[in-house]
């Protein structure tokens, strides 16, 4: 019935494949930018460097823009474990949802809330205070990394689980092998080093460019050396 060959399984899965390629582009460049435009801004309450608080201002807006696509990417994610794969959220929800609505109720809301104050409060807090609230977006990012990876990591080496045989679905047993579970604790460093190494590159990458179109050298100079 389909002209291209594919069957409707190997549709969902390409099509999910997409969506969590295109979503996980974004994420961990938003993770590495995060910690990366908290560090020129702390070079700056340090520094009293204007350079500083308008580099934080300039990549800010580029990690605002990376986690807005981010957020929307992982709507449509979330969405396509229900409409393509209903059985398997049927199956693992209760332990596979844990951790995902932790990340949405804790980590998640931890970045929105801050992300909203150092957007719209330079002006009206201490330099030091708002660099907090950048350093705080970053950490939520980080918090969230952890619970999605947990989620990951259970499906890689399933732990702290049981199989309710009346209504043949998967039961979490032991919520702190899920959060213990080995997997997670290799995944989790490699994915961090990663969203820093990413971060680093794009603006290394651009910086570099722009210094050699010899444009506001100083600026990006400076950008290069903190990337």
């Amino acid at each position: 019935m389909l002209s291209i060959g594919m069957s409707v399984l190997s549709l969902s899965r390409f099509q999910f494949a997409m969506t969590t390629v295109f979503h996980f582009f974004f994420v961990p460049f938003s993770i590495g930018l995060a910690f990366i435009v908290a560090v020129m801004e702390t070079l700056y309450v340090v520094k009293r460097d204007e350079t500083y608080r308008r580099m934080s201002q300039f990549w800010g807006k580029i990690f605002l823009y990376s986690f807005a696509v981010g957020v929307v990417t992982g709507i449509i994610q979330e969405f396509q474990f229900g409409m393509n794969w209903s059985e398997y959220s049927r199956f693992m929800g209760d332990i596979f949802g844990a951790p995902l609505a932790i990340e949405a109720l804790a980590a998640f809301f931890l970045e929105s809330t801050f992300i909203g104050l150092w957007m719209f409060t330079w002006d009206r807090f201490k330099p030091g205070i708002h660099a907090l609230f950048i350093w705080l977006v970053a950490f939520g990012s980080t918090l969230s990394a952890v619970w999605i990876l947990a989620a990951n990591s259970f499906m890689q080496n399933p732990v702290g689980f049981a199989i309710n045989t009346k209504t043949g679905r998967v039961v979490m047993t032991d919520f702190a092998q899920v959060v213990t579970n080995p997997q997670l604790w290799l995944e989790f460093p490699h994915v961090i080093m990663g969203a820093g190494v990413t971060a680093s590159f794009v603006i290394a990458g651009a910086s570099a460019w722009r210094l050699l179109k010899k444009d506001h050298e100083s600026f990006y100079r400076k950008s290069l050396n903190v990337a």
